[in-house]
């Protein structure tokens, strides 16, 4: 990222960094604001991503650090992926409902940055789909009660039972993770971007976008 961000400056062209809401410690209810400087990353991503954010506003006045959460997209593996394919296989799914977000939709987010470079409104941005914050539990339920309304009836509640639980009774993640992951977007609309559609509608354009 320092090289990157050498070459930029180098070159006086604007960076983009994506980042993430891992560089804050996770806690408490409160959506963490893009300018708040109280890092306290949880893990080596977070450490690795922070460094990468302090590598680019050190060295550059031109740049976007655009952090996200909770990302999915066509391609790679995802949280909806992941839940379509146990759904397949369990009867069952055990889901923490105590870490809680907002999803991102790679391709809104593409064009929001698309957007984003062609100004000069510089700094940190927060990014994800608008829609409000839930947690991964809640996430799981609206997935399979779209894939169901999209005529795949496997997915349907009769179908499979989605249970509550806490992260500590979940218990298999090698990886800290934030309890706390509510990224705070007002700035985009402040500095003339327009917000991403609701993470709903995101779902629903995904799910007709995959195979599954």
């Amino acid at each position: 990222t320092k090289n990157i961000a050498d070459v930029c400056k180098e070159l006086d062209c604007k960076m983009v960094y994506l980042s993430t809401d891992y560089v804050f410690d996770g806690q408490g209810t409160e959506a963490w604001q893009p300018d708040c400087k109280d890092y306290k990353p949880l893990n080596v991503y977070g450490e690795t991503k922070l460094a990468g954010e302090l590598a680019v506003s050190e060295t550059l006045t031109k740049y976007f650090i655009v952090r996200i959460a909770w990302v999915f997209g066509k391609n790679g593996k995802n949280f909806i992926k992941t839940m379509l394919n146990i759904a397949k296989t369990h009867d069952k799914i055990k889901v923490v409902n105590d870490q809680i977000g907002t999803p991102t939709y790679t391709f809104d987010l593409a064009r929001l940055l698309v957007d984003m470079i062609e100004t000069d409104k510089y700094g940190y941005y927060h990014a994800t789909n608008e829609g409000g914050y839930i947690s991964w539990y809640d996430f799981t339920k609206e997935i399979f009660r779209q894939a169901a309304e999209l005529g795949h009836e496997e997915y349907s509640e009769d179908k499979v039972n989605v249970i509550p639980v806490t992260t500590k009774e979940y218990g298999a993640s090698k990886a800290a993770r934030p309890f706390n992951s509510r990224l705070d977007k007002s700035k985009l609309p402040e500095n003339g971007f327009t917000p991403l559609p609701t993470w709903q509608d995101a779902l629903n354009r995904y799910l007709k976008e995959i195979e599954f």
